[in-house]
């Protein structure tokens, strides 16, 4: 079985052959990332902390877009933007959101939950049930709705 950070380097030679730069300096970063958390930690990245990076990294080019975006820098925006895709290839199929909030509308008549305080156990829940595979805004925002339709 290949580590995460072997599976990296692999793809990184393949990009380096196929002279792709955008993915080879996203997956440098990564590589980079992968080794960082390594050396913090003492030991070999397993596939949680993996897949922690990899969003962490999603994130950071997402903010980067939208802050190049509003300064008229759409050249580099889209630079982020294509990174973050390279990025997405890593992580899980994403739950719909018609299934997150079926999930959310059991779990808050099954506890019984009901106001703006229930969010936190709500997100609790959820995100241990989805993790990896879905946005704690989007589970929070969702969660939002449902309680606010109790009203």
């Amino acid at each position: 079985m290949t580590t995460p950070q072997q599976q990296i380097e692999e793809q990184l030679k393949e990009a380096l052959k196929a002279r792709d730069q955008d993915r080879l300096a996203t997956l440098r970063l990564l590589l980079s990332s992968i080794n960082n958390e390594r050396i913090r930690t003492g030991e070999e990245v397993e596939e949680a902390a993996f897949l922690s990076l990899v969003r962490k990294a999603i994130k950071q080019r997402r903010e980067s877009s939208e802050q190049y975006r509003s300064g008229a820098r759409d050249d580099l925006a889209d630079k982020e933007d294509r990174e973050a895709a390279i990025l997405e290839a890593y992580l899980p199929p994403a739950v719909d959101e018609e299934e997150l909030t079926q999930a959310i509308r059991s779990f808050v008549e099954a506890e019984g939950l009901s106001g703006p305080q229930a969010i936190g156990p709500i997100m609790q829940a959820i995100m241990a049930q989805y993790s990896g595979r879905a946005d704690g805004s989007t589970i929070n925002r969702l969660a939002r709705q449902i309680l606010a339709e109790q009203d």
